[in-house]
C-alpha cells in the first residue's frame, strides 16, 4: 500500500475552545474558508459529511467522508475515498496542540493511502497544501478577531 502525507501548521494566539468553536462551525465555512467549504453534517464521531476542498489554481473536488474522531478542542479527523476504499483514501486531521492558555498551534494533515497515490501529481499536492495555509491563516485571523472582540 502507496502513503504520501502533507501538512502546514500555524500558531493561534488564542485557548483551543475558541480555536476548536471556529472549527466545528461547518455554516461558518462560508464567512471564511476559501479552501474547505461547504462542510454539511455534524461534528460527531461516524458521521457522514459532504464537503467541497477548493485549492488554489486545482480543481474543486467533492467528498462523503466520515468522522473518525471527534476529540474537543484537540482533534478533528475524517476519512473519505475516490472511486472505492483502497484506491486513494484519504485521511484529513486537525489538531490543536495548546502551548499556552493564549496560544496553540493548529495543524492540518492529509494521508493519502492507496494503490493510486504514486498517480498523485506533486502540482496537486502543492495546491492542497497551499488550500492548507490558506485555511489555516483564515482560521488564526478569524479566532483571534473574535477574541479582541469579545467573547
Amino acid at each position: 500500500m502507496f502513503r504520501e502525507e502533507i501538512s502546514d501548521e500555524i500558531e493561534v494566539l488564542a485557548g483551543a475552545g475558541a480555536v476548536w468553536r471556529v472549527l466545528t462551525d461547518f455554516e461558518g465555512y462560508s464567512e471564511w474558508n476559501t479552501f474547505i467549504r461547504p462542510v454539511v453534517g455534524a461534528a460527531e464521531v461516524g458521521a457522514r459529511l459532504r464537503v467541497q476542498v477548493r485549492p488554489p489554481g486545482g480543481r474543486a473536488m467533492a467528498f462523503r467522508p466520515r468522522l473518525t474522531a471527534v476529540v474537543p478542542q484537540r482533534e478533528l479527523r475524517w476519512k473519505g475515498w475516490l472511486w472505492a476504499p483502497g484506491l486513494l483514501d484519504g485521511e484529513h486531521v486537525f489538531e490543536i496542540e495548546p502551548l499556552g492558555p493564549d496560544k496553540v498551534r493548529f495543524v492540518q494533515r492529509e494521508i493519502f493511502r492507496g494503490l493510486l497515490v504514486p498517480l498523485v501529481s506533486k502540482k496537486t499536492l502543492d495546491q492542497i497544501v497551499a488550500g492548507f495555509g490558506d485555511m489555516n491563516r483564515a482560521l488564526k485571523e478569524r479566532v483571534e478577531e473574535s477574541r479582541s472582540i469579545g467573547p
